[in-house]
């Protein structure tokens, strides 16, 4: 999910992705954040980049 994020997905079409409900992925991603202590959507892909979990996009390529 946070991958999904990280690609710039909406909840909804995070949710239509990986079969949840939208409300599971947002409530997903309150704890995800919560537990991160991150205040929003930015804020974790930028620590998913920042600690690997995935690349930036190379829109050059």
């Amino acid at each position: 999910m946070i991958y999904l994020v990280g690609r710039g997905l909406s909840n909804k079409e995070i949710a239509e992705k990986i079969n949840l409900s939208e409300g599971t992925v947002r409530n997903n991603l309150s704890s995800v954040l919560s537990k991160l202590n991150l205040r929003d959507r930015t804020q974790l892909a930028i620590w998913a980049i920042q600690t690997g979990m995935m690349q930036p996009i190379d829109y050059e390529a």
